[in-house]
């Protein structure tokens, strides 16, 4: 018998698992910079054990996890996703309410993007046959309120509108731009309009 409900199954519950990336957020509200950089990469060191040692046995848990998440041409997607986080952190560690935004815009904008693209998507976007217009409109409605808790609506809007156009057209894995290209719109937003 089957143990994860079909809901559950695939990119849904590889959404959620992406989407719950949000206590990294909260994380901020307590510790330095630093140390939430330090703690994201403990997590992709335990995960890339967990991923060589699922190769080997069976563990409790993890493997069917892994087994219902994981991409089969994507192996490293977490890797990738952790490394944006980080680079976001560093980049934007003197204004964590910005670093903050980009962080959320790839946790549920990208998300968004994803769910409603694959579900509603019926108008291809120009250059990208992969990606559709009403997966873009998902992550900028998404991203902008999220952004919208950490930074006023001008910033979070502009930045919701390049990480979308990142997420839609990044030739690297779109975990590592969206929250870095967002985060440098959002700040020079916020720089002119100081």
């Amino acid at each position: 018998m089957d143990k994860w409900p079909d809901l559950m199954k695939g990119e849904s519950l590889r959404q959620l698992v992406h989407a719950s990336g949000i206590f990294i957020v909260f994380l901020t509200w307590f510790l330095n910079p630093v140390a939430v950089m330090l703690i994201c990469i403990a997590i992709v060191v335990f995960v890339e054990l967990i991923f060589r040692l699922d190769k080997q046995k069976n563990i409790f848990f993890f493997s069917e996890f892994l087994r219902q998440t994981k991409r089969k041409d994507d192996e490293r997607g977490f890797i990738y996703f952790f490394l944006g986080i980080i680079l976001t952190l560093f980049l934007f560690q003197s204004n964590i309410a910005v670093a903050n935004a980009s962080i959320i815009m790839l946790l549920f904008g990208d998300s968004a993007s994803t769910i409603f693209g694959r579900r509603f998507g019926r108008h291809k976007l120009p250059f990208n046959k992969k990606k559709t217009v009403e997966g873009s409109i998902a992550f900028i409605v998404v991203g902008f309120a999220g952004a919208l808790t950490q930074i006023p609506a001008i910033p979070a809007l502009f930045g919701a509108i390049f990480g979308s156009l990142t997420e839609a057209y990044s030739p690297i894995d779109d975990n590592i731009p969206i929250p870095i290209v967002s985060g440098l719109v959002m700040s020079l937003i916020i720089f002119f309009m100081g």
